[in-house]
């Protein structure tokens, strides 16, 4: 094997492990939203607060990847599809860390709501659809990037208006709610950060998938709406 073999078989190990990696902070994202809503829906108080407590792995993931993707591109000095594929996940990484973060809002709404207790609380709104829609998006958009399928991807971008519409109907609901009992406010106005941070995680997911697009094709596809993905 001659020495520049070697580099590129070295180069490609590297880039697997940051890929790994990738995957493995989403799911520990993943596994952090299922816990923020099971929270909201129990008003399991250990659970919220582990939840809370355990968004500084999310963000140390975060830094340790960034730190790493810098190392590579000083050292390797990456062109081309591997210049493309470590600024996506740079990318990507912030996107898992701020669906982090919209967990851990979720679990620490859900205390102020389980705290004040159910006398205040507007009737049942329904966000487990919308949350369910958006856990499925962030699965596979990782799934995407895994595969670095852009046919899945396109799937995922897709999908967002879904969830956007979701929050809308949602947030008209509790503004009913609002305005016929004023005591239900508080809470009510606490299920709007709750749904819209499910909305947010929607639109993180739907980043990660426009950046899979780009590693593939070299396309950015932002702010376009151009989602068809040829051959």
């Amino acid at each position: 094997m001659g020495a520049s073999e070697h580099l590129s078989k070295q180069f490609e190990a590297e880039l697997e492990a940051i890929r790994s990696r990738v995957l493995e902070m989403g799911g520990l994202v993943e596994s952090q939203i299922r816990r923020a809503l099971d929270g909201f829906n129990s008003g399991d108080r250990a659970t919220l607060d582990d939840v809370i407590a355990t968004d500084h792995r999310v963000n140390a993931m975060e830094v340790a990847l960034d730190g790493d993707c810098s190392q590579v591109i000083v050292k390797r000095q990456p062109a081309a599809n591997d210049l493309r594929l470590i600024i996506a996940i740079i990318k990507t990484v912030t996107d898992l860390e701020r669906i982090g973060d919209e967990a851990r809002k979720i679990a620490r709404m859900a205390k102020n709501i389980h705290e004040r207790g159910s006398v205040l609380a507007p009737p049942v709104v329904e966000v487990r659809h919308a949350a369910e829609r958006a856990i499925s998006m962030l699965r596979r958009t990782l799934d995407a990037f895994a595969r670095l399928d852009c046919n899945a991807a396109a799937e995922v971008i897709r999908a967002d208006a879904g969830i956007d519409a979701e929050f809308g109907a949602i947030l008209r609901q509790l503004i009913t709610y609002m305005m016929e009992d004023p005591r239900t406010i508080s809470t009510a106005l606490e299920i709007v950060w709750v749904a819209k941070a499910i909305e947010r995680i929607g639109d993180h997911a739907k980043n990660m998938a426009e950046y899979v697009i780009y590693i593939v094709k070299g396309t950015d596809v932002r702010h376009t709406g151009a989602v068809t993905i040829e051959p």
